[in-house]
């Protein structure tokens, strides 16, 4: 029986469209800025995102930490939500990269507002760090797939802009966020100064994310890119695929919201299981009174695969979290219910777990 795997929308293989996409792709030196299909591809994106200039890159971590060392550096901080990917999936990146510390801040859902900014800014004072950047991450990943609102990003560069900050958007799900808004994306991340979008997660290709930035940043940027071992040969083989999902992928992702917003449906039906409201693809839950471990183990054990997560963002106990993506279909919502089902009885109570 097939898995259906839903660990993470990383798991995706390219189609065979995006193949082919792969090998027709025009290809030249990267490195050399002869590749015409990175230059189409940077271009594109760059105007989605209402900014000057782009960068493409092996991954969406390189592309956060590029930005953080771009706006930050020894003795500075950036803030970002105590939750965010750059303060726990990224290896400490930005205390190598960029130098700085990060400054975490809280609010529901991943998602802080202007006035958690307000009150985190640093007093200008040779004892404290000075304060240089802000992070948003839409759509928050361990805030269950949130979108940001609007209003309240804008009001977030608004008191950024006021105090002389940087504001980055890490958007790893940004095209969700775009796809769950209805809004364009230059709208969604209007006032940004800088923005990471991947290509690896809902829009299925096998690497790869772009850095929107201004001209005048795109010097360093580039030289952080080759310092970072980031610079590419045929980067075409990527940017054909990229390109292939920027035309055919990025609409259908309201097809893994709809199935998203199913299983989590199938899930809260389910005796015994807590699901946590649904934006986006991701689906949180927890069981409590039995360890996520065992009962993650026993739905792969039924062909369904998930992932434990907040230990190490949250003080609450571990959640369970099933990620919805191109190569997942209706059929597989109810065969994951059901398995679900069937992993809850089969999973022992044990007094304290999560």
């Amino acid at each position: 029986m097939r898995l259906i795997d839903l660990v993470s929308d990383t798991v995706t293989l390219p189609t065979k469209a995006m193949k082919q996409a792969m090998v027709d792709a025009a290809l030249g030196d990267e490195q050399r800025g002869e590749d015409p299909t990175t230059a189409h591809l940077e271009e594109r994106v760059a105007a989605l995102l209402g900014a000057e200039r782009a960068l493409l890159l092996p991954s969406a971590t390189m592309g956060n930490q590029i930005a953080l060392a771009l706006h930050a550096g020894a003795g500075d901080e950036v803030v970002a939500h105590r939750t965010s990917h750059v303060v726990h999936y990224e290896g400490g990146g930005a205390a190598t990269t960029a130098r700085a510390q990060v400054y975490g801040v809280d609010g529901p859902r991943g998602i802080f507002t202007a006035d958690d900014i307000v009150a985190a800014v640093r007093d200008d004072d040779p004892h404290h760090p000075r304060t240089r950047a802000v992070v948003v991450e839409n759509t928050s990943n361990a805030g269950g797939g949130a979108v940001w609102p609007v209003a309240t990003f804008d009001a977030v560069v608004a008191a950024a802009a006021a105090r002389g900050l940087a504001v980055h958007v890490d958007g790893a799900r940004l095209w969700n966020a775009h796809v769950a808004s209805g809004l364009p994306l230059a709208r969604v991340v209007r006032g940004a100064t800088t923005v990471q979008v991947c290509f690896s997660k809902g829009l299925g290709c096998p690497m790869g994310a772009v850095l929107a930035l201004p001209s005048s940043l795109w010097p360093r940027a580039r030289r952080l890119k080759q310092a970072l071992g980031g610079a590419l040969r045929q980067s075409g083989l990527l940017a054909g695929a990229m390109l292939h999902a920027l035309d055919h992928h990025v609409e259908r992702l309201a097809d893994d919201h709809r199935r998203a917003r199913a299983l989590a449906a199938g899930f809260a039906a389910v005796d015994g299981v807590d699901v946590e409201p649904v934006e986006t693809n991701l689906v949180f839950f927890r069981v409590p009174g039995r360890d996520a471990g065992a009962v993650q183990a026993a739905l792969q054990a039924r062909g369904v695969r998930v992932g434990v997560v907040g230990r190490t963002v949250s003080s609450g106990p571990a959640r369970l979290r099933a990620c919805l993506h191109l190569d997942i279909e209706d059929d597989d919502v109810a065969r994951a219910t059901a398995a679900l089902a069937a992993a809850v009885v089969a999973t022992p109570v044990v007094s304290g777990a999560s």
